[in-house]
């Protein structure tokens, strides 16, 4: 019995020492590098560079269209859209039209005459170029006689002052140029000698006077109602009874009326 404990215990002791002797054994034993005995491994390609994908080229149509040329009107061949016109507002019927008037005539005769006139007058277009109306006149004159007529005694000047009514014509002819006729009946001043007396005495009386006046002119538009008129004009009474001088020369305003 007590050889049979003792068996047991030596045998439970050698199973335990031989785990605790085999750990120091893997312990201390060198470990001994392992070569690579397996064949190379193939190298790698080299990465090739990408290709372009071709693209779709699109088909472009031939331009139909010509480009503009330059011209001697058109340097750079471009030709602006032509702007749209204003309307024109339609010119009124009817239009104020009043004129100043300057005239001068010598001779070394009779003297000089110098006339100053103003006549207002209201114009009424028969059609786009013709034009009528009726009108007032006012005119000054002053008569300057020669040196041999004063020595004899008459006086170096005398004035007059003359009122009448009128009528007048007007025609466009091309553009800004127009005809330009009047005839007017004034109830004018005149001057008299009386020669019943051996001194030189003038004395003036009323007298009923018409004068016919043709002449060309030209229009300067200020706007749509308002112009400017200056025309030269010829006097048909160009006698005794004159009161106006040779030629007419008038300035003229006229603006038309709504």
């Amino acid at each position: 019995m007590k050889h049979l404990l003792l068996t047991a215990l030596c045998g439970g002791f050698v199973l335990l020492a031989a785990p605790t002797v085999q750990a120091q054994t893997d312990s201390t034993r060198t470990v001994k590098p392992q070569l690579n005995t397996a064949p190379p491994a193939a190298p790698k390609p080299a990465p090739q560079p990408q290709q372009p994908q071709p693209q779709h080229q699109v088909p472009v149509p031939a331009p139909t269209e010509q480009y503009p040329q330059p011209s001697k009107d058109s340097p750079s061949g471009l030709e602006l859209p032509p702007q749209p016109k204003a309307a024109e507002a339609p010119k009124s019927k009817y239009f104020l039209y009043s004129n100043f008037g300057l005239g001068f005539s010598s001779n070394p005769y009779e003297g000089s005459q110098f006339s100053l006139s103003l006549a207002p007058a209201i114009g009424y277009r028969v059609t786009e170029r013709l034009a009528v109306g009726p009108g007032i006149s006012y005119s000054f004159n002053n008569y300057s006689f020669p040196d041999y007529a004063v020595q004899q005694g008459y006086p170096n000047s005398v004035q007059l002052h003359n009122i009448g009514v009128k009528a007048f014509a007007q025609f466009i002819v091309f553009r800004e140029f127009f005809l330009h006729g009047e005839y007017e009946v004034t109830r004018a001043e005149q001057l008299y000698q009386d020669n019943s007396s051996t001194q030189v005495k003038l004395f003036t009386a009323k007298k009923t006077i018409s004068t016919p006046l043709l002449g060309v002119g030209y229009r300067q538009q200020f706007g749509n109602r308002a112009a400017g008129d200056i025309s030269v004009l010829y006097n048909f009474n160009d006698g005794l009874d004159d009161i106006y001088g040779q030629p007419v020369i008038r300035f003229s305003f006229l603006f038309d009326l709504k």
